[in-house]
């Protein structure tokens, strides 16, 4: 029997193709918070898992370019 990580997010930074590091958090909330810093400060691509069914599911992946059109687009609607 599988036991659920008490961490079920996973983040895993990549720069060049080359994978920089790889933290789980207790919340989505608080991976996708790591994402925006991350990609924002140098790594280039965050992929976002779940634990969920016993294993690790690919959630999502970001870019750095997503993180940035979207800060783009939060200050031009600020205005």
């Amino acid at each position: 029997m599988t036991i659920k990580p008490r961490k079920p997010w996973r983040v895993i930074l990549t720069q060049n193709g080359v994978q920089l590091v790889e933290i789980d958090h207790a919340s989505e909330a608080k991976a996708y918070q790591h994402v925006r810093n991350a990609l924002g400060s140098g790594a280039d691509t965050a992929r976002i898992m779940q634990w969920e069914n016993g294993r690790w599911w690919h959630f999502e992946t970001v870019t750095a370019e997503e993180v940035q059109a979207a800060r783009a687009a939060d200050r031009s609607g600020a205005k």
